[in-house]
């Protein structure tokens, strides 16, 4: 599995990802991830929608949580075309508990804890600490990616505008 030294930090201390570096054009990789419910939620789950993917690593820090709320406030005006969905390791049973007391209901939260597989399909799995990068993607219709960002140090957040943006374009 590859492997990118360095590729983000974490409050300034250089970490490694696993897994590849996607970018615009390529195909997004195939998931299975828990609902918050336990059931299975995959790719073709989401077929004909755009996707806008934020990666986390744990819903229950605070800029994650800003993160999360950020996005779910803004999911109603990107219309029925476009699925929001937000990754982490944290349990099911966790995130939708975040869920209930921070009121997001417009964000899905799925859960990569089982098999950590997401992580480094996505290539934002951290070596060092076992949970995933922030990185934001857009996924097309037709499962494309359109738009990444991969944020460079975790404790910051994303380009907000910039993702709301590119999945406005991939409609």
């Amino acid at each position: 599995m590859t492997q990118r030294p360095e590729a983000i930090t974490l409050k300034g201390n250089p970490m490694t990802l696993v897994g590849p570096e996607l970018k615009p054009g390529d195909a997004a990789p195939a998931f299975s991830l828990k609902a918050n419910d336990m059931s299975d939620k995959t790719l073709a789950d989401y077929a004909g929608k755009v996707k806008l993917i934020s990666v986390v690593p744990s819903l229950d820090t605070p800029v994650c949580d800003t993160e999360t709320r950020a996005f779910n406030e803004h999911a109603a005006a990107l219309g029925e075309g476009v699925v929001v969905l937000t990754v982490s390791v944290d349990t099911p049973m966790a995130q939708a508990r975040w869920c209930g007391a921070a009121g997001v209901e417009r964000v899905q939260t799925l859960s990569d804890f089982k098999d950590h597989a997401f992580g480094p399909a996505y290539g934002v799995r951290i070596k060092e600490i076992g949970l995933l990068a922030r990185q934001v993607m857009v996924v097309d219709k037709n499962d494309k990616i359109t738009y990444v960002q991969l944020v460079k140090e975790v404790a910051d957040e994303p380009d907000y505008d910039a993702a709301l943006a590119a999945a406005k374009a991939a409609l």
